[in-house]
């Protein structure tokens, strides 16, 4: 299927600037030389760029790669900027930097497991 990134069995996200006139060839020459990961392994690897309001996503689904781009009208992402690094989300993370939220959540709300009784 073309462009399901639910198949995709880990996400990166290459924090810093990337030139974001790369295409497909680029990109994944960064994700192999740069960040020593195997681009053809069917994870999920984000690139964003300076302007921080458009953001790359690069996919091997088996016979091809898929080159997904999205461009927000307003804003822009949270996107971390640690140069030169990749860093490994979870899909919770990934739906919280497309929200224009933060991937890093200083602490989560705990749940109760057993409230007790009311009167």
């Amino acid at each position: 299927m073309l462009g399901d990134i639910s198949q995709a069995r880990s996400i990166y996200i290459a924090c810093g600037y990337t030139d974001m006139r790369k295409a497909i060839d680029g990109l994944a020459a960064i994700v192999q030389k740069q960040f020593q990961l195997d681009p053809f392994s069917r994870d999920l690897f984000l690139f964003c760029g300076k302007r921080r309001d458009r953001i790359k996503v690069l996919l091997w689904e088996g016979d091809g790669f898929v080159l997904l781009y999205k461009r927000l009208e307003n804003g822009n992402f949270n996107w971390p900027r640690q140069q030169s690094e990749v860093k490994q989300l979870t899909w919770q993370q990934l739906n919280r930097l497309l929200e224009g939220l933060s991937i890093e959540q200083p602490r989560a709300i705990k749940q109760i497991k057993n409230p007790g009784n009311f009167c």
